[in-house]
C-alpha cells in the first residue's frame, strides 16, 4: 500500500509525459536497457553465492542426529588393549587378547611340555629371558601348565554388540570365547571341551583362573588378579551385558535376587538408572573357586571373532 500511495502521488511533468512517449515508439531501446541490467544483477548474485554457499543451495532434509554414546563401564577396560566405539545403535569392541597383569603363561626361560589329546607330545620353546609380566608358577606348576605361552596368542578379537541389549529367551553358551574381560583376555564357559567340565583342567590354571588353550589365554573362574570377593566390574559377556564381581554396589553385598545365569537388574557404579546385568555367582566350586559364568546367554548373544 505504501508504494501504491506514492506512485498515485507522483507529480506529473512535461518531462515525465516526453519520456513516456519516447519509449513506447521505441520498445526495443527499452529491452536494450532493462535486459543487460537484468544479466548484470544475476552475475552479482552469482558472485555473492560463490563466498557464501548456503545461499545458492537450498538447505538439505536434517538427518536424524545419533546420540548413543558410550556406556559408562567401558572406562573400567584397559585402553591399551581395547579399541571400543559407537557404530550406530551398536557398541565395535576389539581386543588384542593380552591380559593387562602377570602369569606364568607369559613368555619365560623355562622349556615345558604336555601330553595332547592324541597322545602326542606339545613342547613350549623356552625365550631368552622372561616378559616383564612373568611370575613364577603359584597354583601350578611347569609341568602341569597348558601348552603355549601367552605372547603365542598375539591376535585380535571383535565383538559387536547392541547399544541397548534386551533379554530374550536363554541361549545355550558355547566352547570358546564367551566374553571379554576389562584386563584385555577373554572369557570362556564353565567347560573344558565338549561335556568335558573343568574339574580335569584346574591343575593348569594360574592364580587368576585362566590357562591358555588352542586359541586364547582365557578366564573360567573368578579372575582374581582384579578381583575378589568384590562388586568390581568383570568384563562384558557377548550378549551385551556386563558382568560384575560376586558383590553389588547397590547392596554392597551378594545379590540374592540373581537368575539362573547370576544376572539381575539394579543400579551399579556405572549405571544411575536401573539395568540388566551378570554376577560372578557365590557358589563354591571345588571347595574353593568361583565359576565365571557358568549360566545360559540371556540376551541375544554375537560371536567374537
Amino acid at each position: 500500500m505504501l508504494l501504491k500511495n506514492r506512485q498515485q502521488k507522483e507529480e506529473i511533468t512535461p518531462q515525465n509525459h516526453l519520456n513516456s512517449l519516447f519509449y513506447m515508439d521505441h520498445p526495443n531501446l527499452l529491452n536494450l536497457i532493462i535486459i543487460p541490467f537484468r544479466i548484470l544483477c544475476c552475475c552479482l548474485f552469482i558472485l555473492a553465492c560463490g563466498s557464501n554457499e548456503d545461499c545458492c543451495v537450498e538447505n538439505p532434509p536434517s538427518e536424524t542426529t545419533n546420540t548413543t554414546t558410550l556406556h559408562p563401564a567401558f572406562a573400567a577396560f584397559d585402553e591399551a588393549r581395547f579399541d571400543i566405539v559407537v557404530d550406530g545403535n551398536e557398541f565395535l569392541i576389539e581386543t588384542n587378547g593380552l591380559p593387562n597383569h602377570t602369569s606364568p603363561y607369559w613368555s619365560n626361560t623355562t622349556q615345558r611340555s604336555a601330553t595332547g589329546p592324541n597322545g602326542q607330545t606339545l613342547v613350549t620353546a623356552a625365550a631368552s629371558e622372561n616378559h616383564p609380566l612373568f611370575v613364577a608358577p603359584q597354583q601350578t606348576t611347569f609341568k602341569q601348565m597348558s601348552p603355549g605361552n601367552i605372547d603365542d596368542f598375539n591376535g585380535s578379537y571383535s565383538l559387536r554388540v547392541s547399544a541397548n541389549p534386551t533379554k530374550t529367551s536363554p541361549n545355550a553358551t558355547g566352547l570358546g570365547a564367551i566374553g571379554m574381560a576389562v584386563s584385555g583376555a577373554v572369557i570362556y564357559n564353565d567347560q573344558e571341551g565338549p561335556n568335558v567340565p573343568l574339574d580335569g583342567a584346574i591343575g593348569s590354571f594360574d592364580y587368576t583362573a585362566a590357562h591358555t588353550g588352542p586359541q586364547s589365554y582365557h578366564y573360567h573362574l573368578e579372575p582374581k588378579a582384579w578381583t575378589n570377593n568384590d562388586d568390581k566390574l568383570v568384563g562384558i559377556i557377548s550378549d551385551g551385558f556386563f558382568i560384575y564381581g560376586r558383590k553389588c554396589r547397590s547392596t554392597g553385598n551378594y545379590p540374592t535376587d540373581l537368575d539362573a545365569s547370576g544376572g539381575h537388574i539394579s543400579t551399579t557404579q556405572y549405571a544411575t538408572e536401573e539395568e540388566y546385568h551378570y554376577h560372578i555367582m557365590n557358589d563354591v566350586y571345588l571347595n574353593q573357586y568361583y565359576l565365571l559364568f557358568p549360566g545360559d546367554y540371556q540376551g541375544s548373544a554375537s560371536a567374537i571373532r
